[in-house]
């Protein structure tokens, strides 16, 4: 898929999921402005990669996410593609669960997600099209023992994308707005998991393995492009069918 000249914006874009889907994006000829808090790591992440653009931004920071329309503004003559992919996770079961740690739970994965796409969404109006491409999870449609931050957030977020895919075509905008919901994909942050939790998950798949980052990314590539143009408001599973 041909993504030539395309703008696209990444959050969470200096490791896991957010980086290996910068990295198909950009095999793809996409211009990819990577944004993260972890600025050492873009950096790391430019001398590898052509297209790849650090922006180092705390997505909980409104007057930054302002800052960074200016720099859209300013650079580029158009957005295509917003892809929401920044989250943490500081697990619990309810009755220990700290309120800081709630609280940083939601503000990064659900209000980090509201306060980009809220800006960016600017863009998208005013050019009558875009794209707007949120990562959920499967723990947002299922829940999840010891996730209730987690699972909160990511709940808001698949409200957030059907909500989103209505309102910004209530004046015919061709703006397409989707979620995807991975089960356990190999990242940092299932790697604290003890092997015997991983042999249990597996055993649920009905693909008897862990998800690769790079299943993520290969169905955001073809949710931002016009191969999947009649595609909006779902929230499609990619977890080997653990959650059937």
């Amino acid at each position: 898929m041909n993504l030539k000249d395309k703008i696209i914006l990444i959050t969470g874009a200096s490791r896991g999921i957010g980086f290996e889907i910068a990295k198909k994006f950009i095999e793809n000829n996409a211009i990819v402005i990577a944004i993260s808090r972890d600025e050492k790591t873009l950096n790391e992440n430019k001398s590898e990669l052509k297209n790849y653009i650090p922006y180092p931004l705390d997505i909980t920071d409104s007057e930054g996410i302002k800052n960074l329309s200016t720099f859209l503004k300013e650079n580029f003559e158009k957005v295509d593609v917003l892809i929401n992919n920044a989250g943490i996770t500081k697990d619990n079961f309810l009755i220990r669960m700290k309120e800081k740690d709630f609280d940083d739970v939601i503000n990064i994965n659900l209000k980090g997600t509201f306060l980009m796409t809220k800006e960016i969404s600017k863009f998208f109006k005013k050019q009558k099209y875009g794209n707007i491409i949120n990562i959920s999870s499967i723990v947002g449609i299922e829940g999840n023992s010891g996730q209730t931050n987690y699972s909160a957030a990511k709940a808001g977020i698949i409200g957030m994308t059907k909500t989103w895919a209505k309102e910004l075509t209530l004046r015919n905008e061709n703006i397409r707005v989707n979620a995807i919901a991975p089960g356990f994909i190999k990242t940092s942050m299932t790697e604290n998991l003890s092997e015997t939790v991983l042999e249990k998950v597996k055993e649920k798949c009905l693909i008897k393995r862990l998800g690769e980052a790079e299943d993520i990314a290969n169905l955001a590539l073809f949710l931002a492009s016009d191969r999947s143009s009649y595609i909006t408001g779902q929230i499609i599973r990619v977890d080997g069918g653990l959650s059937i």
